[in-house]
C-alpha cells in the first residue's frame, strides 16, 4: 500500500513540475523572449525549463506567475546555456565517435606493398 501511495504522489509531483515547466514556456513566448528557434523546438525549451526550475527550488505555477521580467529572463538565459552545453557535448560525442571510426578503418586496412 505504501509503494502504490508514494508512487501517486511522485506522479502527481512529475506532473506538477511540467505544468510549471510549460506555464514558464508559454511565459518566454508572451513576452517574446524566445527565438523562432527555439519556439520550434518547444519540447526541449520545456525539459530543459524543468531542469533549471528544479535546480533553482521553484516547485510551483504562483512562483513562475509572480517572478519579474527580468528573473525570468535570468531562467531563459539559464536554460540557454544549458541547451549551448549539451549541443556542444553531443557535437563533441559526435565528433569523437567518427574519429574512432576512422582510426579503425585506417588500422583495419593493411598497406599496399609492391
Amino acid at each position: 500500500m505504501q509503494d502504490k501511495i508514494n508512487n501517486n504522489q511522485l506522479i502527481v509531483i512529475i506532473v506538477a513540475v511540467i505544468i510549471m515547466s510549460e506555464f514558464a514556456y508559454f511565459r518566454f513566448r508572451s513576452h517574446n523572449m524566445l527565438t523562432i528557434e527555439e519556439e520550434q523546438h518547444k519540447d526541449e525549451i520545456i525539459g530543459l525549463t524543468e531542469e533549471v526550475l528544479d535546480a533553482k527550488g521553484m516547485e510551483c505555477d504562483s512562483k513562475i506567475s509572480k517572478i519579474s521580467e527580468e528573473q525570468l529572463r535570468e531562467i531563459l538565459e539559464e536554460v540557454r546555456k544549458l541547451r549551448r552545453k549539451r549541443k556542444r557535448l553531443l557535437s563533441t560525442a559526435d565528433d569523437s565517435t567518427e574519429k574512432e571510426e576512422v582510426e579503425h578503418q585506417i588500422e583495419g586496412e593493411s598497406p599496399y606493398i609492391r
